[in-house]
């Protein structure tokens, strides 16, 4: 039977094809993507940019990543057909469109969040920011400094030399099949080295370096991606950052680094968050009177200050937060009790040092930085004093040093030693005033809101629309895959209510 089948009628108001089918037609402007796909001056019209769009938003929504998997929606799936006006769509062009538009698809993200704003969908009262890690389309196997990077082509060209050797001296004595596969596995490893030693040329004096600036490991597939540290082990990838609202959970701010350490572009998400919720409401501080959490990830004096500096209220906990808090007291193991405090350290100010609960002198070594972005003056112990001291599980944290490496000998000896801290003058860093802010009752219930705020949006892109690694190589292109799946995420909160708000009922 031959059935007339009406596309139109596949799109059922209050869905998400059909709110992402309003949007894009009537609600906004995607005049800017036009440019490239115009060809009326040399040959056939190229695609609407506005049917790669919608294909593209639809295809995620169902969990299809791959461009093929796209095109295979555009010509087998009713509601793909309804959405793109029955046109079929090469994998390729839809490839293209995803990593050839990152700036143009931030436009577009801002404007639906601004329809999400007429739908009263954004509070602007707490946000909260966290970061989903996830593999990116690169192996971690290719990852190291360039000195290490160095030494693994060194390896494959030394094998590739050890096997062509063995080859030529039992060459008599194999079969065909036997030469055939030590051909192939030669040409492997030449072909890794030949890989690495490329990157090395390309990238000579651009080692990637950390916060620390101490040199990070490379990767030669995606250089932009990096080693992060998940609750699964460590993988290659990328860390998708979010800023959610608090009343409808959508997505205000959505960014893409390879960076294992979330705190790091803290400051940068404070800023487009502010950029982009004054572009929304049109206030000159849209921030004001609204709290910004984040997780333990975010905790330093750096953080807090860029925040202070930019007038925004933050409540940021640090890692001990926990520790302290009653409540979960009985899911921890006990606290070592009567642990040695500074009061316990006698001062000399004689000499300036300060002379432990052993009788041992704490020596005066200088600043340092490392105080949590504060610097502090810093009394530690002589290497090696503090070996067998009764009092070690009272006493503060044991740090080592590597001492000189005797000749002749195979491992370094690592003596411990005792390190006080104290912040310069005795003033209370943002640190200090944090802590009290989180301990007290009204911070506890005010940060217990920061998990259902952003987790379930994490949540509805990793398992619900199945993103459970990026496709695309570099920050610039897994940034726009990033928006693009905060953008499924934020349609999908105004399809009930755009379908009332235009009086539209499934």
């Amino acid at each position: 039977m031959f059935l007339t089948v009406n596309l139109k009628e596949q799109l059922l108001p209050g869905t998400f094809e059909h709110t992402l089918n309003e949007l894009i037609d009537k609600e906004i402007d995607v005049s800017e993507f036009d440019s490239a796909y115009k060809n009326d001056t040399t040959g056939r019209p190229g695609i609407d940019p506005r049917t790669l769009l919608k294909l593209v938003l639809y295809g995620y929504s169902r969990g299809k990543q791959s461009s093929r998997k796209i095109e295979h929606l555009s010509k087998n799936n009713i509601i793909a057909k309804a959405l793109s006006a029955d046109i079929e769509v090469d994998h390729a062009t839809i490839a293209g469109f995803v990593s050839g538009n990152s700036e143009k698809l931030k436009k577009v993200f801002t404007c639906v969040l601004m329809i999400c704003d007429e739908l009263h969908l954004i509070g602007g009262e707490k946000f909260a920011i966290d970061g989903c890690r996830l593999p990116s389309n690169a192996a971690k196997e290719w990852s190291g400094t360039h000195e290490k990077l160095k030494k693994k082509q060194e390896k494959f060209e030394a094998l590739a030399a050890r096997l062509i050797k063995r080859h030529q001296e039992h060459d008599k004595q194999k079969t065909e099949v036997e030469k055939a596969r030590e051909a192939e596995a030669v040409k492997k490893l030449q072909k890794k080295a030949e890989y690495i030693k490329k990157f090395l040329a390309a990238n000579e004096g651009k080692e990637r370096m950390g916060v620390s600036g101490k040199e990070i490991q490379s990767n030669v597939t995606d250089n932009e991606s990096a080693k992060i540290k998940g609750p699964h082990g460590v993988i290659q990838g990328y860390t998708g950052i979010a800023a959610a609202d608090s009343k409808a959970q959508v997505i205000v701010c959505a960014q893409a680094h390879g960076t294992d350490y979330e705190g790091g572009v803290f400051p940068g998400v404070l800023d487009s968050l502010h950029n982009t919720m004054k572009e929304i409401t049109g206030k000159e501080a849209p921030l004001k009177g609204a709290v910004v959490l984040a997780d333990t990830n975010y905790s330093s004096e750096g953080n807090l200050k860029a925040a202070e500096e930019r007038g925004i209220d933050v409540l940021i906990p640090d890692t001990q937060f926990r520790v302290r808090d009653e409540r979960f007291a009985g899911r921890r193991a006990p606290k070592k009790k009567n642990r040695f405090t500074l009061e316990d350290f006698k001062y000399n100010k004689k000499d300036d040092t300060y002379i432990c609960p052993n009788g041992k002198k704490l020596v005066y070594r200088g600043l340092t930085g490392l105080r949590h972005g504060q610097k502090a003056r810093r009394w530690s112990s002589v290497e090696g004093e503090c070996a067998g001291c009764p009092y070690s599980g009272q006493c503060i944290r044991t740090h080592t040093r590597n001492s000189e490496k005797a000749e002749g000998a195979a491992r370094r000896e690592k003596k411990p030693r005792k390190t006080l801290y104290l912040t310069i003058n005795g003033k209370e860093s943002l640190m200090e005033r944090m802590r009290q802010k989180i301990d007290e009752p009204g911070g506890k219930a005010l940060y217990s809101w920061r998990m259902q705020i952003i987790e379930p949006c994490f949540a509805n892109i990793a398992y619900c629309k199945g993103l459970n690694r990026f496709t695309l190589r570099t920050q610039k292109k897994v940034n726009a895959q990033w928006l693009l799946f905060c953008l499924v995420h934020n349609i999908g909160k105004c399809a009930p209510h755009y379908a009332q708000k235009k009086g539209q009922r499934r």
